[in-house]
């Protein structure tokens, strides 16, 4: 699909359709919409045609509401698409994505090949055009690779961004620019997060990770088994021990090319389990096939780190990712297991379907070990962050606070819902073990999601460090009028912003 600037006056573009939004009445139960700035410019080109839906009540503004008008008067285009924005004080970039992504979908399926999407007076900004183009490329996204019996593909070609400004259009290319490189890297990780298992193993992430560091210029190094033991990353073997398919520590790393002294390293960690059976503790045979999706963290920093050898932050930036299946072997870890991880830690294995956090154990060490001195790792980790925030936040902790509000603000910059969770002193009692040092499950009721958090936390230590729990985001099981179903990519926008604006 291209992306790219519209100049003319809105009237005269020929396309197939032309896009703009309305918001609703701030005034509380005024089911009417707000005709003024560009919409009453439409209205009138169109000689009336919209301010009468809006007075009738079929026009409300209500959110993603659709409102298609067929060869509108005065217009060049086939098509007009009013999309209802909601109430103007609740409007943001990330709404903003939503509606040009509903956009795409909607008059796709209704055989659209082309359409312009026409900006408001107060999103006529470089910022904008990233998040409208963001919001088209995720929405641009559907995988039926494995589908022998395709139906004829409904393809966008081509989307015009109008009403922008003429002398802002080196800095709203630019911005285009990045949000395609933020785009092409979300939909290379989802494509990844869709594989099945037998079509991912840990031994081909690396090969595919190789591939992606070789084309984007980025240093590679794979541990294979043997390494992963000389380094006696016990807890991630532990978790390998039980399956025929051995692990694999991915490490990519990007340097900028020119590097302050004493800058910072960031580190990103990622969970990358190909499959989860859940081991020994094994899991319900209902759903299980979704744990295909396990290695989403994995996916997830690779992606980042893909898109950042592009965009090219002036800090020295590394992706970590343990690749490994957990399965129920006859040599699988078993519950009351002990294992030593690379930091020396004893670890009591309580539960073997809590294997994340022993793998991400040893990465974390690791990527100390290699000069990190920031983490951040994100995981499907615990279901008790389902329990807690549903499908909606990613739970976020951290130590120091500030630390966190700094990924937290650029959660919010790329309109991606993340909460902080806490992590108080109790919660690390919970995890304290009779036998070992720590043990891999909380010992009281609750606070599940926490008491995973506090494990990692032990192996952070004092490092400046962020978890994202997304088990409850990395999969969407019903499409949205603005993403399909399957893979979401989240928290990819959120960390290339944090890395950029560190």
């Amino acid at each position: 699909m291209q992306i790219e600037i519209e100049a003319q006056p809105f009237s005269s573009i020929s396309s197939d359709a032309i896009v703009t939004y309305v918001f609703g009445d701030r005034v509380s139960g005024n089911n009417e919409a707000r005709i003024e700035s560009v919409l009453a410019e439409l209205d009138r080109a169109t000689e009336g045609k919209i301010k009468p839906l809006a007075d009738s009540g079929e026009l409300t503004g209500k959110f993603l509401e659709m409102t298609l008008l067929h060869y509108p008067q005065g217009l060049a285009a086939k098509k007009l698409l009013v999309i209802g924005a909601g109430k103007p004080e609740k409007f943001s970039h990330a709404e903003l994505r939503k509606i040009a992504g509903a956009a795409l979908r909607y008059l796709r399926a209704r055989g659209a090949k082309s359409f312009a999407f026409l900006a408001r007076e107060n999103e006529q900004t470089p910022a904008a055009a990233q998040a409208m183009a963001e919001g088209l490329l995720h929405a641009e996204y559907d995988s039926d690779k494995y589908q022998t019996e395709k139906k004829p593909a409904k393809v966008m070609e081509r989307v015009s961004l109008a009403g922008f400004p003429a002398n802002s259009r080196a800095e709203i290319e630019a911005a285009i620019a990045r949000a395609k490189i933020i785009g092409e890297a979300e939909i290379w990780a989802r494509d990844m997060i869709n594989e099945p298992s037998n079509r991912l193993t840990p031994r081909m992430l690396a090969e595919r990770a190789e591939a992606m560091a070789r084309e984007a210029g980025l240093e590679i190094d794979v541990l294979d088994e043997k390494r992963i033991a000389e380094l006696k990353m016990g807890a991630l073997l532990g978790v390998a021990q039980g399956s025929a398919e051995p692990p694999r520590v991915i490490v990519v790393r990007y340097r900028p090319a020119q590097k302050k002294p004493n800058s910072p390293v960031l580190a990103f960690v990622g969970k990358a389990v190909t499959f989860d059976t859940g081991g020994i503790s094994i899991k319900p045979a209902n759903n299980m096939e979704e744990m295909k999706t396990d290695m989403s963290g994995g996916a997830t920093m690779l992606a980042v780190i893909r898109a950042l050898a592009r965009l090219k932050p002036p800090i020295e930036v590394m992706a970590v990712v343990p690749a490994t299946e957990n399965m129920p072997g006859g040599r699988a870890q078993k519950p009351g297991d002990v294992q030593i991880a690379m930091s020396g830690k004893s670890i009591e294995v309580i539960n073997t379907d809590a294997e994340g956090r022993l793998i991400l154990a040893d990465a974390i060490c690791y990527a100390k070990k290699l000069g990190a001195t920031h983490l951040i790792d994100a995981a499907t980790l615990t279901g008790a962050i389902i329990t807690a925030l549903a499908n909606v936040h990613v739970g976020a902790f951290g130590t120091p606070r500030e630390f966190l509000d700094r990924v937290l603000d650029s959660a919010r910059a790329a309109g991606e819902k993340m909460w902080p969770m806490p992590i108080d002193d109790e919660y690390q009692e919970m995890i304290k073990s009779k036998i070992a040092d720590i043990r891999n499950t909380g010992s009281g009721k609750g606070g599940g999601s926490i008491t995973a958090a506090w494990f990692l936390k032990e192996f952070a230590e004092d490092t400046p460090w962020v978890h994202l729990d997304i088990a409850g985001t990395a999969w969407r099981d019903d499409a949205k009028p603005w993403s399909a179903s399957g893979p979401t990519g989240i928290a990819i926008r959120t960390l290339i912003d944090f890395a950029m604006r560190m």
